[in-house]
């Protein structure tokens, strides 16, 4: 029997887009499906064939891209939580409200508190769409955390102990606090352990990434499946296909350069990169919204773009440098060219130490970046046969259907589960 499925998404492109990938297919299963996420995804949406539901204002949005805080490492999350999770937790709670009854499903990302205290006031099936290993904790491999390495060689006593500093020093006063506050006003107990536990719904967790990138650590949530990464990169138009088909026709493979679709204030990245692009003798991709952060001239050879459908052309260049998003890592492992993650804050310093760990690549700290490093670690990815080697042996391992069927196939049974 159809369902009613309200998807729901909190972040940037690389968050929306394997949510919006789901949401295609599950309509094409014959579901009804909506998708909640900010206003400026609003066409892309609705281009898609998915009804769009209002989750926060382009506004908001434009107003958290372009805040300093955003990509701080330790200010950073605390400018999500303001900007974002707080302001969508009674919005998304109020949209399951009115929505609630016979055959209604939602999955929501992790951020989407409103989900979960829906979810525990009106029993609606709930799934938890992971899309980066980061969002798990775990005791045993718990991956990199800012730039703190807690994996295996980490002891559990000291893993516990900084988990117990996030919480009580952070979590516990600006998330714990006014969600215990409006779990309150609606007749709900309170709860704890925001971010260990609670995050995770008690019906279901999937995991929008393979088990070879990151496996599932024995004390993640026992509810948690992998599905493999969900594709989605959709957009762009005509002309901006054509002006980067002619480019990419015109020499040899370029080396892809982008910061993300959220990011603002990559002066210092791009030219830094720039200046390692020219040192090794690469032409050169750089991919962004927003031009402003751009070297005011450019060489020959290197040329910038508006956004991208990376699928496209990934599979044309030499190297893809990147911020080390999930949905931009996905791409690149797909189209198996070396990755550079210049990692700057949130997940972004554990995907660039997984991808230096299964051998796709090198990391470096964007807070530590030099013209001097990136030149180092460019041209020994573009020397380095084994590496390539290991890009192209793994990507035909992404398997975006599969995962598309994966996880479709478990947010239909959870229609069939009894309330958490």
């Amino acid at each position: 029997m159809p369902l009613r499925i309200l998807l729901a998404a909190i972040g940037s492109s690389g968050d929306v887009n394997p949510v919006l990938g789901l949401g295609k297919a599950l309509k094409a299963r014959g579901h009804q499906v909506s998708l909640a996420t900010n206003e400026i995804f609003e066409a892309l949406v609705r281009e898609s064939g998915l009804e769009f539901i209002e989750l926060g204002t382009r506004r908001e949005a434009e107003a958290m891209m372009g805040d300093p805080r955003l990509w701080h490492r330790r200010r950073g999350f605390h400018c999500i939580v303001e900007g974002a999770i707080l302001p969508n937790l009674p919005r998304l709670y109020r949209i399951i409200e009115e929505r609630q009854g016979p055959r209604l499903v939602v999955a929501a990302t992790t951020l989407c508190l409103g989900a979960r205290v829906a979810q525990d006031r009106f029993g609606v099936p709930t799934a938890t769409l992971n899309l980066q290993p980061s969002v798990f904790r775990s005791l045993v491999d718990n991956g990199t955390l800012g730039g703190l390495h807690m994996g295996p060689g980490m002891p559990k006593l000291v893993k516990k102990a900084v988990f117990w500093a996030i919480d009580t020093l952070y979590v516990e006063r600006h998330v714990g606090r006014p969600l215990n506050r409006f779990r309150s006003g609606l007749g709900l107990a309170a709860v704890s352990g925001v971010f260990a536990s609670y995050i995770h719904s008690p019906q279901l967790v999937l995991g929008l990434f393979p088990e070879w990138f990151a496996p599932v650590q024995p004390d993640w949530p026992g509810n948690t499946h992998l599905t493999g990464f969900i594709l989605e990169d959709a957009g762009g138009d005509a002309g901006a296909h054509a002006e980067a088909d002619r480019f990419l026709d015109s020499g040899p493979a370029p080396v892809l350069v982008t910061p993300g679709s959220a990011a603002m204030d990559r002066t210092r990245f791009f030219g830094h990169l720039v200046e390692a692009c020219r040192a090794v003798g690469a032409r050169a991709m750089l991919v962004t919204n927003h031009p402003a952060q751009l070297p005011r001239t450019l060489t020959p050879g290197i040329q910038a773009f508006h956004y991208l459908p990376f699928s496209r052309v990934m599979p044309r260049c030499a190297v893809a440098v990147y911020h080390g998003g999930i949905g931009t890592l996905a791409q690149a492992v797909r189209a198996g060219v070396p990755h550079l993650v210049v990692a700057n804050a949130h997940d972004q310093p554990d995907n660039g130490q997984r991808i230096e760990r299964i051998g796709l690549g090198l990391a470096l700290d964007e807070h530590r970046l030099s013209s001097r490093s990136a030149t180092r670690a460019l041209a020994e990815l573009v020397a380095s046969g084994e590496t390539r080697r290991r890009c192209r042996e793994l990507a035909p391992r992404i398997r975006p259907e599969e995962a598309r069927l994966a996880a479709c196939s478990r947010i239909e049974a959870l229609a069939q589960q009894e309330p958490a």
